[in-house]
């Protein structure tokens, strides 16, 4: 290894955010030495989108993000913008294919070749990369900068350097060795951290109502799903312990415990239409016949727990008519809870945003230490937003370096 005063900066993770802020440093004649906990670099990108990688959305922008300062990510955002993205990209032969919602993923479908494009580019450039290193402590040294201690091969090294930066992610996926390192370190630089949530996460379902959707489990279904702040238009998915699918993970962001979420299950219809349209064609035909049509038999035959399906379309009264437009576009569900970080995409909260310059992300205490990616509050939706929260943060973190 090079001598500590050879450095520039010592990146503290070596996901998607620490090997972009990398080879960014690398482009400006800067060295960098990327100290990564697992075996390998880039552990999230390979398991993201079932190993296809998701690398980027077409229409990110600031507001679809959640942070206490919505604004915050403007900065990064139009200093390397989604064109950025792409072209980065395919300088090296990673072409992207729009699969739905400007979701791109490599046309290869292979996220390893994310990856190897960050690993050929830092061993051109000469970025050195420990893996296997566990950070066990940063302080601040007497002659300034920062000297860090780090476990390699159960034995414990320290190295100083002038500038560190903290790209070591959130919680989600503890199995994958994720920890609340970069949130202890802000805390122990004086540096305020939101409360921090699961978030992009399936919601469980309990008591009474669990066995109504655990009968239901595998089917999937196109809906709108709301709540006071936000609704999305995707799939979601019943389960053996609840709901998941896209909609749901997406709204799981913006939902609290204790609240209800509202599921409009035929948002590209209305349910009294079809059944009028469907008197004027066969009124004997029943509302158990016509719910066959609109969703899966297993499904039709759940909702006829609630729904007067045994009548004829032509003897529907408006009473009932009031109910099944209810229980059709005002489906209410209150979650019980979540599934937890194991489950989780990604976390929600992290090191406040008012402690961080939005053009360097560099501390505003702390000279020289920046964080960014997933242990910054700021959390984008399901669909490439949260790569693309970690690419442009790592570019701007490279620029002051």
């Amino acid at each position: 290894m090079k001598n500590n005063q050879d450095f520039d900066a010592v990146i503290i993770g070596g996901g998607a955010c620490g090997l972009m802020c990398a080879v960014q440093a690398g482009y400006l004649g800067k060295k960098v030495l990327i100290l990564e906990k697992n075996d390998k670099v880039g552990a999230k990108i390979l398991i993201s989108g079932g190993g296809r990688c998701n690398y980027a959305n077409l229409y990110a922008t600031e507001t679809n993000f959640i942070s206490q300062n919505p604004h915050f990510c403007k900065s990064a955002f139009s200093q390397f913008t989604v064109q950025d993205t792409i072209n980065f990209f395919e300088t090296y032969g990673i072409t992207g294919h729009e699969k739905t919602l400007g979701q791109l993923f490599p046309k290869s479908n292979n996220a390893k070749d994310i990856v190897r494009i960050f690993e050929d580019l830092c061993s051109e450039m000469g970025q050195e990369i420990i893996c296997g290193a566990e950070v066990k402590g940063v302080s601040l040294s007497e002659s300034g900068g920062f000297v860090i201690s780090y476990e390699k091969n159960s034995r414990l090294k320290t190295l100083s350097c002038t500038k560190v930066v903290v790209t070591s992610g959130g919680l989600p996926i503890p199995k994958m060795g994720a920890t609340d390192f970069g949130l202890k370190l802000a805390k122990q630089f004086g540096l305020r951290v939101t409360q921090t949530a699961p978030a992009l996460v399936p919601l469980t379902i309990t008591g009474k109502d669990g066995e109504w959707y655990a009968q239901l489990s595998g089917n999937s279904i196109f809906c709108r799903v709301s709540n006071e702040r936000i609704s999305f238009e995707e799939n979601i998915l019943f389960t053996h312990w609840g709901i998941s699918g896209p909609a749901i993970l997406q709204i799981s962001s913006y939902w609290r415990p204790g609240e209800s979420i509202h599921i409009d299950l035929l948002p590209n219809g209305n349910i009294k239409d079809l059944i009028e349209a469907g008197r004027v064609i066969n009124g004997r035909k029943t509302l158990a016949g016509l719910m066959s049509e609109i969703y899966t038999k297993r499904f039709a035959d759940a909702l006829s727990k609630f729904l007067p399906v045994t009548k004829n379309l032509a003897s529907l009264t408006k009473d009932d008519l009031s109910e099944i437009e209810k229980m059709i576009h005002f489906f209410e569900v209150k979650p019980a809870g979540d599934k937890g970080y194991d489950k989780a995409e990604v976390m929600r909260g992290g090191v406040d945003t008012d402690e961080l310059s939005s053009k360097t992300l560099e501390s505003k205490k702390v000279p020289g230490l920046f964080f960014g990616g997933e242990c910054v509050d700021v959390t984008g939706w399901l669909g490439g937003y949260n790569f693309q929260w970690a690419w442009s943060s790592g570019y701007i973190m490279a620029q002051h370096l």
